[in-house]
């Protein structure tokens, strides 16, 4: 099926119209966005089907081609059901992230050579430690 963009305007001949939405996310900038459109059915002169996706009154090319975000024109854009983006945002309107204010970061003293618990000290850590619960036994 083909599409035609760019038309304004009254188009009386379509045969069926199905309206769809569909929520953006841009994995580029993380810019978030939802549209609605209607998806008109035609058939043309010689007999051949296509459709054209009207939003906001416009025909505009499918979003399932090759989207593009509306904020930094990227190309890689995920294509989510209705309502993802604005349930976040509805989300993050009840739950305001909250930064932690800036400033010297405390840490807790080491304890020197001999003090804490017993043998602590003494304990050299290597990698293999710490990926030994992970490893397989041969068998």
């Amino acid at each position: 099926m083909s599409e035609i963009a760019g038309q304004t305007g009254l188009r009386g001949t379509a045969t069926a119209v199905v309206h769809e939405s569909y929520s953006f996310a841009c994995m580029r900038c993380g810019h978030g966005w939802e549209q609605s459109y209607a998806i008109e059915h035609h058939t043309d002169a010689d007999g051949q089907e296509f459709v054209m996706y009207v939003a906001d009154g416009r025909v505009v090319p499918s979003p399932l081609r090759r989207p593009s975000c509306q904020n930094c024109d990227g190309h890689v854009v995920r294509i989510m059901r209705a309502g993802q983006v604005s349930s976040v945002r509805g989300a993050q309107a009840h739950h305001p992230h909250i930064a932690p204010q800036a400033g010297p970061v405390e840490v807790p003293p080491v304890p020197a050579a001999g003090e804490g618990a017993a043998g602590a000290a003494d304990h050299h850590w290597h990698l293999s430690d710490l990926l030994h619960p992970f490893q397989r036994k041969a068998g």
